[in-house]
């Protein structure tokens, strides 16, 4: 009889709490593009940043075409407003006021993402990853815009007194907001 309480004690224990599980961690991962079609309608692409969890860097994925051969600017601007043919995104995007500097310099604008290379059709498939950049919380650049500037940015070694702001990368010349996707 004894054993038979301890198998229904069991039993009754089981159907209340359900079989035990054991769930691994799933990992946040947040995703957000922008598509690049503004100011210029001959450069389009898509621009696929992807963090996997809320400590990690962001992966950045880009394909474009229609640029010009050679070196371009790439920065996350303050604003997600890509009017007046770019100019309305603003600055960089530097919430911690430091000069403008290369992706792998720890004392950079948050938005410094370096340049891109297209080749000789003007064409750019690219991936970077970045430590300072976020898809959530702190230095988030989600709703903000990516703009491609005419030049190659001289990450802030340049003479020109603009070096230390824009890194001399001259006009922008597409640009697209950054928003989540899936």
């Amino acid at each position: 009889m004894r054993g038979s309480k301890a198998l229904s004690l069991a039993s009754l224990i089981w159907s209340v709490l359900g079989r035990p599980y054991s769930y691994a961690f799933v990992p946040e991962v947040y995703r957000a593009t922008a598509f690049i079609d503004n100011p210029n309608p001959a450069i389009k692409g898509t621009i696929r940043f992807t963090q996997m969890n809320d400590d990690d860097i962001v992966a950045v994925h880009g394909n474009l075409t229609g640029l010009t051969p050679g070196k371009h600017g790439l920065h996350i601007h303050q604003y997600g407003d890509i009017g007046n043919e770019c100019s309305n995104a603003g600055p960089h995007y530097n919430p911690h006021n430091k000069t403008h500097s290369a992706p792998k310099d720890s004392d950079r604008h948050v938005g410094d993402l370096g340049n891109i290379v297209s080749d000789s059709a003007g064409n750019v498939v690219f991936v970077l990853h970045d430590s300072l950049i976020r898809l959530h919380g702190g230095n988030s650049i989600v709703g903000r815009s990516i703009v491609i500037h005419e030049k190659e940015d001289n990450l802030g070694h340049g003479e020109a007194p603009g070096s230390k702001e824009t890194g001399d990368a001259g006009k922008r010349i597409a640009c697209g907001i950054i928003g989540y996707s899936k």
